[in-house]
């Protein structure tokens, strides 16, 4: 069995207590859904290419999606890690939803 820990501290520091969280959040989902390139992803999340290009290169270096292709046809998929590795994802995403819901309620 693979060791979640450092997987799950990546994760949760990469989408919960950097700036540009919710943005990769987005991506990884979307990303889930069907693979995509930079303009796709920029247009669907209705953010700049800059952004989303910025992004997706945070999100490759610590080896959570790939690209095949090359220029502006680079298309990104989840990595086998985020794959293997995706209810944590969900598991961040619903914990800090259920955050925000708490501090509104005072």
């Amino acid at each position: 069995m693979i060791n979640q820990k450092p997987t799950y501290q990546l994760l949760k520091w990469l989408l919960t207590t950097t700036r540009g969280g919710n943005t990769r959040v987005q991506i990884l989902k979307t990303l889930k859904q069907t693979p995509q390139n930079t303009n796709q992803l920029a247009t669907q999340l209705k953010r700049s290419y800059k952004t989303i290009s910025h992004h997706l290169s945070v999100l490759e270096k610590h080896k959570l999606v790939i690209n095949i292709g090359d220029k502006y046809g680079t298309t990104y998929f989840l990595s086998q890690t985020m794959e293997e590795n995706y209810t944590i994802l969900q598991e961040i995403t619903n914990t800090k939803k259920t955050i925000k819901i708490a501090q509104k309620s005072y």
